[in-house]
This record gives structure tokens, sequence and C-alpha cells, in this order.
């Protein structure tokens, strides 16, 4: 019995650093610098997620970058549910959206968690990665607010996973989304002031 606990926390343990090496990727950072823009880190927010990129006034970067943070979420789930299972899928899941947050390349100082918290999604519960898309649409096209999208889809995540009878996928994806809602705080500050930056401004 110690000997299956032991490969089943070992188990857990490397996906979940496979996927936080997974999400620490920069890739808003790393495109930009390919691109010969200045620093994502001096423009906009400073934020290093697509939203900031679009800043630099590059669809095309803001596309790849909103791409490559949502894929790495993806691969990182499918990768380790391939060889560990359910378990390792959700852990990998999460090391990859903590690996975003607080990527070991940057000094932990990442992005805000959006596109890996879809990605993710999408690897564990796709349907539920398509509502998430589709109220960030119906929320940015109302208010032109990408922060506040983010905001109110997320909070309907966990609700439908568990009306889905995913218990285990809503605990996980409330605390994502409690994650979320603190990485966003100064936003929110924002968004209560009216000062908060509309998508397309600079």
């Amino acid at each position: 019995m110690s000997g299956f606990l032991t490969a089943f926390v070992l188990s857990f343990v490397l996906a979940f650093l496979f996927g936080y090496l997974c999400g620490s990727i920069p890739f808003g950072l790393i495109l930009t610098k390919l691109a010969g823009t200045q620093d994502l880190r001096s423009i906009g927010s400073g934020n290093i997620g697509a939203t900031n990129v679009l800043r630099t006034g590059n669809k095309g970067l803001a596309a790849a970058t909103l791409l490559g943070d949502m894929l790495k979420g993806t691969i990182a789930v499918i990768v380790a549910g391939h060889f560990g299972g359910p378990n390792a899928a959700i852990a990998a899941g999460v090391g990859a959206f903590i690996g975003h947050l607080f990527p070991v390349w940057l000094k932990f100082k990442g992005g805000k968690g959006v596109a890996t918290y879809i990605g993710v999604l999408l690897g564990l519960f796709w349907p539920a990665a398509l509502a998430f898309c589709a109220i960030w649409i119906a929320v940015a096209l109302i208010f032109r607010y990408s922060s506040l999208a983010a905001l109110v889809a997320s909070v309907v995540v966990p609700v439908m996973l568990f009306w889905a009878q995913h218990t285990a996928l809503a605990a996980v994806f409330a605390l994502m989304t409690a994650a979320l809602w603190i990485m966003h705080r100064a936003n929110i500050q924002r968004l209560m002031n009216g000062t908060e930056g509309k998508i397309g401004s600079k």
C-alpha cells in the first residue's frame, strides 16, 4: 500500500512540475522580442499576456500569444493525462496555470492566467472551455473590457462543472477562479473607478 501511495504522490508531483514548466513559457515576451518590439513589460499594463501584446498594434502577435498561452495548458494536461491518468492531468493543469502566473524564468512575475486557464479547461472538459469563450466574447463585445469579460466567464466555469457533476474539477476551478480574480485585483479597482483600458486602446 505504501508503495502505491508513493507512486501516486510521485506521479502527481511530476505531473505538476511538468505542467509548471510548460506554463512558465512566456510566449508573449518571446514573440514580441523576436518581432523586435520594445519590452512588453514596458507597454500598457506591463502584462505578458495577449491583451497587452495587442497594445503593440500587432494583432498577429497577439493572436499567436493567445494561442501559445492556451496550448501550453492544454498540452500539459493531455501529456500528463496520457502517462499518468486523470489525476495527473489535473495536477499538470494546475501546475501550468501557476507556472503562467509565477514563471521561474521571469523571477515569478508572470501573466494573469486567462489564456492558460482556458487551455487547461479545454484539455480537461472542453464544453466548459467553449462556454467560457462564448461568455467572454459576449461581455467583451458589449462592454469592451477584456478583464471584465474574463472575470465574468470564470465565475460561470465552476458552476457549469458542478452542474455537469464534475465535482472535483469544479472545486479545482473554483480555486483557479479565485486566483484569477486576485491577479486581476488592480483591474477590478480600475473597473470600479472607470479607468480600466478598453480593448483596442493603447
